[in-house]
């Protein structure tokens, strides 16, 4: 873990009698490639950091023995964020000299690459600062080029509305039809650009074991994931960022790759859910069997159909029309 201090970019922020703000980095950087299961459209392509514990309760935990260390040495009061609250994170790791934002918006180091978890101590104690970082992405788009919704309208700057990270871990409802197909089989986050960063040719694989990458959680088929109850679901996914999510949003997700898959075999696992008690899953199972099945799709549109009054569900379902039986 490298830390790094910072002087405060703002006295309004957080904490009004901070004096300094300590940035830490600590390297999640995979040993092999992230973007491997990409090519196996059966089965579920998970971001790394997702893979493991939940690097929250890891690097607040470190943070916090950092801070007491400051503390009892300086007499000084800390206080810890871990993406917690509001903290201008990368900005402040720059002008800390941890690294610099990309083009993909996400810290580069010219030691870790595109890998890093990020923290920060607040602190009343007044520290000498370090040097910031420059730019050193060059000519380079390889990040931007590389995007499969293309949320980068321009180098610097992320469309989150665009971003595949975004729309399979924080957004809550339905995903518009037209970037679904660049979602692929990613049910939860995207590595695509901060895999393709020239800089990660010098990181070297991390080595604190309780971000170890979790077995059993690499390659999962969408049939096994599609079948997931909200109490199978918890269970699987434990102690994961991937937990907070939500059943619900995950399935989804999920019925979006199957309906990317291709593989008309996987129909059945998405007319197992045209009845799910979830509107985001009864939505996307539609959309999914259509892709992959149209004629077993008009066989149970009807049915569905009579008993779905949610509006965006029965939106999927008229992708099927103009259908006679299909109109009530």
């Amino acid at each position: 873990m490298e830390e790094r201090t910072a002087q405060r970019a703002d006295p309004r922020q957080l904490w009004a009698e901070a004096k300094s703000v300590v940035m830490l980095g600590m390297s999640y950087a995979p040993d092999g490639d992230p973007l491997a299961m990409l090519g196996q459209p059966d089965k579920a392509a998970i971001s790394l950091y997702a893979r493991r514990r939940d690097y929250h309760d890891v690097i607040k935990g470190k943070l916090k023995s950092v801070a007491g260390l400051l503390a009892a040495q300086s007499g000084a009061d800390v206080k810890v964020f871990v993406d917690t609250a509001p903290v201008m994170e990368k900005p402040l790791a720059q002008a800390a000299g941890l690294g610099w934002q990309g083009k993909h918006t996400v810290l580069v180091s010219r030691e870790h690459g595109s890998w890093l978890f990020l923290g920060a101590i607040y602190t009343t104690a007044v520290l000498p600062t370090d040097a910031s970082e420059s730019d050193h992405c060059g000519s380079c788009t390889r990040c931007l080029d590389i995007c499969p919704t293309d949320a980068f309208p321009a180098p610097y700057q992320l469309d989150s509305r665009r971003c595949i990270a975004y729309l399979t871990i924080e957004h809550p409802g339905h995903i518009d039809e037209e970037l679904r197909p660049g979602i692929g089989n990613r049910v939860f986050g995207c590595d695509d650009c901060l895999a393709v960063c020239p800089w990660n040719k010098f990181a070297e694989a991390a080595q604190e074991t309780r971000l170890s990458l979790r077995e059993g959680l690499d390659g999962l088929p969408l049939s096994d994931l599609a079948r997931l109850d909200d109490a199978a679901f918890r269970m699987l996914f434990a102690g994961t960022p991937v937990k907070r999510t939500g059943r619900d949003r995950f399935i989804r997700n999920v019925l979006i790759a199957i309906g990317n898959s291709g593989r008309p075999d996987l129909a059945v696992s998405a007319a197992a859910l045209i009845g799910d008690a979830s509107a985001l899953v009864r939505a996307m199972a539609a959309w999914a069997l259509i892709r992959l099945d149209p004629a077993c799709a008009r066989r149970l549109a009807p049915r569905a159909l009579a008993l779905e009054n949610d509006p965006d569900v029965r939106q999927e379902w008229q992708a099927l029309s103009p259908q006679p039986d299909m109109a009530s």
